[in-house]
C-alpha cells in the first residue's frame, strides 16, 4: 500500500512538472499584422512603408524604340561612322528599356522630406566601324556590360563571327538620386537652368539644339524659395564636368584633317575648379508659365604643353541667359499646349548644344562635282592659341512645340529649333587666315571660301495614340540641316575608321532624317 501511494505521488508530481514546462513553452499572444495603408497625402501611389511614418511610390516605364536612319537611338547621322553615311553605317538601332524609380516622403517640423531614385536598365544595338586595317576590318562597339565594381565596361568583338559574344549585356544608368529637405536639392536632378520640359518642348527626339537639357539630371546644391501665387526661385551650384564641358580647345594642334572631322584642335580642359552657378525665377499660372535662368560657367585650362613650365591661359568665366514661355487653355482645343524658349551663351556653349545633341558635325553626302561632299562644324566653349589667352564662342538659338490633342487618344505636336555659333577674331585668323583665304584651312587649295561659324536648323512631327491609360505608342520624324559657311573643294586624306578614300570633296551644307517609333508603358 505504501508503495502503490508512492507511486501515485510520483505520477502527480511528473505530471504537474511537464504541464508546467508546457505552459511555459506556450506562445505569447502574436502581435497583431501591420497591414499596407494607403498614404494620401502626397497623391496617387504612395502607402506608408510598415512601422514608420514614411510613405513611399513605385514608378517607371518599360519603353521599345526603333529608330531609322541612324547609328544612335537620340540622334541624327552627325558624326564618325554615322555621319560616313556608307556601309559601316546603321540603317536602324534598337532600344529596350526598363525605368525604375522609387519617391519617398516624410512630413517633418521642417517640411516634407523627400528622397527620389531613377534607374534605367538598356539595351542597345551597336553598331560597326572601321578598324584601319588594310583588309577592311570592322571593330564592333556596344552593348555595355557590368563589371565586377558596378560601372560600365565596353564589350568590344571581332566582325568575324559578327557578335560581340555576351547576349546577356547591357547598361545601367541613374538618372536621378536626390533629398529634398527644407527647400534644399542635394543630389543629382534636373538643372535649376533648364526649363521644365528640358529638350521635349513637344517631342521624344532627344538632339534639340537651342537650349539646355539635363534630361538624365546633373548633380547639384540648390536651394528654392516658394513666395506664394506661383511664384518662385532658385539658386544652385551644379557640377560641370559631366555635362557642361564643350571643350577648351588650342588651336595650335589644328590640323586640316582633323577640322574635316570637326575638331578645330586639341582639347585641353583642366581640373574642375569652379561648380556652373545657376538662379532662376519662375511663375505658374493656370494660362502657362514663365521662366528666366542665368547660369555661370567656369573655363580653367591644363597647360599649353605636357609639362606645368609650359604656361596656361587664364580662367575665363562664361555665361548663360535664358527665357521659357508655356501657353496652355489655347482656343485650338482642351489640352493643347504651346512651349518655346530662348538662349544666348558666351563661353558656355552647352546651355545651347547641350549634351544630348552634341556640339561637332562631319557629315558626307553626295556631290555632282567631286567625289563626294562634306560639311563639318565644331562649337567648343573657348579656344586659344600657345601663348594666347581664351577667346570665348558666342551661341545662340531657341526651340518650341505646339502640341494638339484630337482626342483622348490621339494628339500631335510640331516642333522646331535653331542655333548658331560665332567665333572671334583669333579663331578665324588661325583657321581661315586675316582673310580668308590663309590659316591651317582657308590656305588649302580649292577652298574659295572659310569660315567656322555655323547653324543648325531642325523640324519635326510627332503623332501619339493611347489605346490604353498608360500605354502609348508614337513616330517622331526629325529633320537635321547643317549650314556650314565654307565653300569650295577639298583634297583630303584618308578618314581611316570612317571609311572614306583620299578623293576631292566638296563643302557644302548637309542635312539628315531620323524617324523614331516607340511603344511605351507607365506604371
Amino acid at each position: 500500500m505504501k508503495l502503490t501511494k508512492s507511486l501515485l505521488l510520483g505520477s502527480v508530481v511528473g505530471l504537474v512538472a511537464v504541464g508546467g514546462a508546457r505552459a511555459a513553452d506556450l506562445p505569447v499572444k502574436a502581435k497583431p499584422v501591420e497591414y499596407v495603408k494607403i498614404c494620401s497625402l502626397y497623391g496617387a501611389g504612395f502607402f506608408y512603408i510598415p512601422g514608420t511614418d514614411t510613405c513611399i511610390k513605385l514608378g517607371g516605364y518599360l519603353r521599345v524604340d526603333l529608330a531609322l536612319n541612324t547609328n544612335s537611338d537620340y540622334n541624327g547621322q552627325f558624326t564618325s561612322a554615322n555621319g560616313a553615311r556608307n556601309r559601316l553605317t546603321n540603317y536602324y538601332t534598337m532600344r529596350a528599356r526598363e525605368d525604375l524609380n522609387i519617391d519617398t516622403r516624410t512630413a517633418s517640423e521642417y517640411g516634407v522630406i523627400r528622397t527620389f531614385f531613377d534607374g534605367v536598365f538598356s539595351w542597345t544595338t551597336g553598331n560597326y566601324s572601321g578598324s584601319g586595317s588594310s583588309t577592311g576590318s570592322t571593330v564592333y562597339s556596344g552593348n555595355l556590360g557590368l563589371n565586377t565594381s558596378g560601372t560600365t565596361a565596353s564589350l568590344v568583338g571581332s566582325s568575324v563571327n559578327g557578335t560581340d559574344g555576351n547576349t546577356s549585356a547591357g547598361s545601367l544608368g541613374v538618372y536621378y538620386a536626390f533629398i529634398q529637405f527644407a527647400g534644399f536639392t542635394m543630389g543629382k536632378a534636373v538643372s535649376q537652368f533648364d526649363a521644365p520640359w528640358t529638350n521635349y518642348p513637344g517631342n521624344n527626339y532627344d538632339g534639340l539644339v537651342g537650349g539646355s537639357g539635363t534630361v538624365t539630371g546633373v548633380t547639384q546644391l540648390a536651394y528654392t524659395a516658394d513666395f506664394g501665387q506661383g511664384v518662385t526661385a532658385a539658386l544652385s551650384v551644379e557640377d560641370a564636368t559631366a555635362y557642361y564641358q564643350a571643350g577648351n580647345i588650342n588651336m595650335s594642334g589644328a590640323s586640316s584633317a582633323g577640322i574635316l572631322g570637326g575638331s578645330y584642335g586639341s582639347n585641353d580642359t583642366g581640373g574642375s575648379r569652379s561648380p556652373n552657378l545657376t538662379a532662376m525665377v519662375r511663375v505658374d499660372q493656370a494660362w502657362g508659365l514663365f521662366q528666366a535662368s542665368v547660369a555661370a560657367h567656369d573655363n580653367h585650362v591644363a597647360y599649353y604643353g605636357a609639362t606645368e613650365t609650359t604656361g596656361h591661359p587664364d580662367d575665363k568665366w562664361g555665361w548663360a541667359i535664358q527665357l521659357a514661355l508655356s501657353i496652355k487653355n489655347i482656343p485650338t482645343g482642351p489640352g493643347d499646349v504651346i512651349n518655346i524658349s530662348g538662349v544666348y551663351t558666351d563661353g558656355a556653349t552647352r546651355y545651347n548644344f547641350q549634351n544630348l545633341a552634341g556640339s561637332s558635325y562631319s557629315m558626307f553626302g553626295s556631290s555632282s562635282s567631286a567625289y563626294g561632299s562634306i560639311g563639318f562644324a565644331s562649337a567648343p566653349d573657348t579656344v586659344f592659341v600657345t601663348g594666347s589667352q581664351q577667346e570665348t564662342v558666342k551661341t545662340w538659338g531657341f526651340r518650341g512645340a505646339y502640341t494638339h490633342n484630337w482626342n483622348p487618344s490621339w494628339n500631335t505636336a510640331l516642333y522646331g529649333a535653331y542655333a548658331q555659333a560665332q567665333y572671334g577674331t583669333l579663331a578665324k585668323t588661325t583657321i581661315c587666315g586675316a582673310n580668308g583665304n590663309g590659316g591651317v584651312f582657308g590656305s588649302l587649295a580649292g577652298v574659295t571660301g572659310c569660315n567656322p561659324d555655323f547653324a543648325i536648323g531642325q523640324l519635326g512631327i510627332i503623332t501619339r495614340w493611347t489605346p490604353v491609360k498608360n500605354l502609348t505608342f508614337s513616330a517622331d520624324l526629325a529633320w537635321t540641316h547643317l549650314d556650314q559657311k565654307y565653300s569650295g573643294t577639298v583634297n583630303a586624306s584618308a578618314f581611316g575608321v570612317q571609311g572614306k578614300p583620299a578623293a576631292t570633296y566638296e563643302l557644302k551644307d548637309q542635312d539628315t532624317l531620323t524617324l523614331l517609333l516607340r511603344a511605351q508603358r507607365n506604371w
